[in-house]
């Protein structure tokens, strides 16, 4: 615990856990874009 403590404590830490939830959140826009596109594809 003293690891997540220490790491989001610091700016650097928070800045890559943000980039990090950037990232999934990007792939989940991405696979439900694609998805939605070729769903309907005909």
């Amino acid at each position: 615990m003293d690891l997540f403590l220490s790491l989001f404590s610091d700016w650097v830490g928070i800045l890559s856990l943000g980039t990090v939830l950037f990232i999934i959140g990007m792939m989940v826009f991405f696979i439900k874009m694609f998805v939605s596109k070729s769903a309907h594809h005909e």
